[in-house]
């Protein structure tokens, strides 16, 4: 968990119920689905462009 940080996100209320009806559906908590998604993107993308290089000295 040491490498785990919080995200904030600001949403509209509707959206945000929509959103939380879709996770429920998939078996998922928000932030459970949320991290689907963004693993997702970030792999699709990777696949497209190659391995994206994260420089961690500065974190």
């Amino acid at each position: 968990m040491k490498n785990e940080r919080h995200f904030g996100l600001r949403i509209d209320d509707t959206l945000l119920k929509k959103f939380r009806y879709v996770c429920e559906y998939d078996g998922r908590s928000a932030n459970g689905k949320l991290l689907h998604m963004i693993r997702k993107c970030v792999a699709e993308y990777e696949k497209e462009f190659g391995t994206i290089e994260i420089d961690n000295k500065n974190d």
